[in-house]
């Protein structure tokens, strides 16, 4: 008679077998079984199948999307479409562009910058305050550098294209927000909304609002409202749904309606969240008037276009530093507002209520003695032109063009040992975008679907899965998968390369506060410039191709991933970071055992906007070669193929929504299959 022998654990239970135990450790490590499933999954296919998405799933869209394009070019003219809808919207958006650019004509150079800087000094605060007096200084250097650079014109026609799309763009997006805010049912209807326009770029839909609207300014301030609208919804809405509810609750109590308390209440609560939206709103219809140029918005983005059309890096680059130049004037206006906003008193006292005080009094007078001058001065026109004096200009862009080429050509290949830029630049195509870009389109498509869902099944979020192969199929339906596994190899590159790089120097910057205040003007200059301009001294730098679109790409994305990072790492519980130095633990210990998983939710905010932002500025990249999906939406644009362009736009919000999902779900903090 034989018998089992079974050994005995520490709780006295039989201990299980060798294969048992083995059974149970993979089943307690999900990511390892997911990996050797999928990899598993990829070498079989590989060998076996054909990777490629099949022709019988595909679906041809540009037939339908040329015949849709032939109609609206057809049907301009006489359709009810355009006569009593779209050509209303056209005609007020010209109107509306050639008023305000006139208005600024007729005022004048000098009453132009007189009547800005008087409006500066007076939102920072006005009186003798020192930070109203330097943004006033700051506004009047300004304005005359447009001048002195030649630029005056152009720097006028782009403004008078931002006021009237700020305009709208707010006026648009204090509506949606009122919806989103004050309904549970419109919040949850507008935020895919939202998404789509802020995932979706500019460019894809360009083309189409050219077919509508045709070229020049009314699909360029239509599109401007799309991209720059959502901010100041989002911002809006979640002023409305933070207001105090004591606040709230007391009008309710003293009798006032719906309509009063939204008015008293609500929106004065709100101000604050709001006019932050409006900053936001101001630095992205910056950004898209000055890529609107490509269909004719015209202003300095249309002097960039022209310039890097031309090889002209010196006129590119003076034109890129006016640009510059608006966004920092209208960034330390807002924000000058917004701290006077905060920090002023809620009531005056009741023995002073409806009294000037003298400061005041004096601000204002002045303020009213500023804009009569300018009005008087561009109606004498003292200095006999109403545009900048052409003997004030001074002719910079044909010394700069040769300083920065003779730059470039000695730092292309003739560095020694090191090589050069363009040396890299080749080393760097061959053993890492080629490589990368060919491994993504040699795998099976089946297998990249897997792979996702594992990924989003081990973030947690079998919605994020779901999502991501959604997106996926969506665009192997397309017939794109090729192009779109190139671009999505740039982007994880890109990504690569900008956390690496934000996560350094965003651990320097928590830890040294010298650091912080060392490069905290360089990212002010970076998150303020637009996308655009980025394309400039990276070509000059490493020429036409995908790692200039990389470079651009990094640049964009490292300011936000280096913010939120150095923002995370410091607000970690300091009474955490005293029991873990009691311990004897050293700085480096302390970064890696303690630091760095308490920010994890912050290192996964900063994953999740570098790879928006990576995206964005990769499909911009198109115009300096950097191919795929890129190209194909710049070409659908230049030639007005709606079939090749506005797919490419799909299947780049489809990427962007992939990636979206899967950093989203990692932040989360959860992992599938632990239980």
């Amino acid at each position: 008679m034989s018998t089992t022998t079974l050994t005995q654990g520490k709780d006295g239970a039989p201990a299980a077998g060798a294969g048992e135990q083995l059974r149970r450790g993979l089943a307690g490590r999900p990511a390892l079984m997911a990996l050797i499933v999928v990899l598993v999954a990829l070498v079989a296919g590989a060998v076996a199948f054909d990777g490629t998405w099949p022709k019988a799933l595909t679906f041809d869209v540009k037939g339908p999307l040329d015949d849709a394009s032939n109609w609206l070019t057809d049907n301009r003219a006489t359709s009810p479409l355009f006569l009593y809808f779209l050509l209303h919207i056209s005609n007020w958006s010209e109107g509306g562009v050639d008023y305000v650019f006139t208005f600024l004509s007729n005022l004048g150079w000098l009453g132009v910058t007189v009547l800005a800087t008087a409006a500066s000094w007076w939102v920072a605060g006005a009186g003798l305050k020192a930070r109203a007096l330097r943004i006033a200084l700051l506004t009047a250097c300004i304005f005359a550098v447009f001048g002195v650079l030649g630029l005056w014109e152009y720097a006028m026609s782009t403004l008078a294209l931002m006021i009237v799309a700020v305009a709208a763009s707010a006026v648009i997006g204090v509506l949606l927000g009122l919806i989103a805010g004050l309904s549970d049912r419109g919040d949850r209807i507008l935020r895919p909304v939202f998404d789509t326009m802020q995932v979706m770029p500019a460019f894809a839909y360009l083309l189409p609002l050219v077919l509508l609207f045709g070229i020049g300014s009314p699909a360029a301030l239509v599109s401007t409202v799309i991209y720059a609208a959502p901010p100041m919804a989002r911002l809006t809405s979640l002023g409305l749904r933070g207001a105090d509810p004591a606040a709230l609750e007391a009008s309710r109590s003293l009798g006032a309606g719906s309509w009063q308390r939204l008015w008293t209440a609500r929106l004065p609560l709100a101000r604050k969240e709001m006019l932050l939206g409006l900053n936001q709103t101001i630095m992205m219809a910056l950004s898209m008037v000055v890529m609107a140029s490509v269909i004719g918005a015209g202003g300095l983005g249309d002097k960039v276009y022209q310039a890097l059309a031309k090889d002209n890096v010196g006129m590119s680059l003076i034109a890129g530093v006016c640009i510059v130049l608006i966004a920092i004037w209208l960034d330390r206006v807002t924000a000058a507002a917004g701290d006077r906003l905060e920090s002023s008193p809620g009531s005056a006292p009741a023995g002073d209520a409806g009294a000037l005080t003298l400061e005041r009094l004096g601000a204002r007078l002045i303020a009213a003695a500023l804009v009569v001058f300018a009005v008087v001065a561009s109606l004498l026109g003292p200095v006999g032109e109403r545009s900048w004096p052409t003997d004030w200009t001074a002719s910079v862009s044909a010394p700069i063009t040769n300083a920065i080429n003779s730059f470039t050509k000695a730092i292309s290949d003739g560095v020694p040992v090191l090589g050069g830029t363009d040396v890299w630049a080749a080393h760097f195509t061959s053993w890492v975008l080629n490589p990368m870009r060919d491994a993504m389109q040699a795998a099976p498509w089946w297998g990249v679907l897997l792979l996702v869902a594992v990924l989003a099944w081990l973030a947690g979020s079998w919605r994020a899965g779901m999502t991501g192969v959604l997106s996926l199929a969506v665009i192997g339906v397309l017939g794109l998968w090729d192009k779109s596994m190139d671009t999505l190899s740039q982007v994880i590159v890109s990504m690569v390369c900008t956390l690496v790089a934000g996560l350094v120097i965003g651990i320097l910057a928590a830890r040294s506060r010298w650091v912080m205040r060392l490069i905290r003007p360089v990212l002010d200059v970076m998150q303020t410039m637009p996308q655009f301009v980025y394309l400039v001294p990276v070509v000059a730098l490493v020429g036409v191709g995908r790692p200039a679109a990389i470079l651009a790409a990094v640049i964009y994305a490292l300011p936000a991933v280096i913010r939120i990072t150095a923002q995370g790492l410091r607000t970690v519980d300091p009474a955490a970071l005293e029991a873990s130095r009691s311990l004897g633990g050293t700085g480096w210990q302390q970064l890696r055992q303690v630091q760095l998983p308490l920010a994890r939710p912050s290192l996964m905010l900063a994953c999740n906007q570098g790879v928006v932002l990576v995206l964005a500025i990769v499909v911009i990249g198109g115009l300096v070669g950097g191919g795929a999906l890129g190209y194909d939406v710049v070409y659908g644009l230049q030639k007005s193929d709606l079939g090749v362009g506005l797919s490419a736009g799909v299947a780049i919000v489809c990427l962007g929504l992939l990636l979206d999902r899967l950093t989203q779900s990692a932040g989360a903090g959860k992992r599938g299959g632990t239980k």
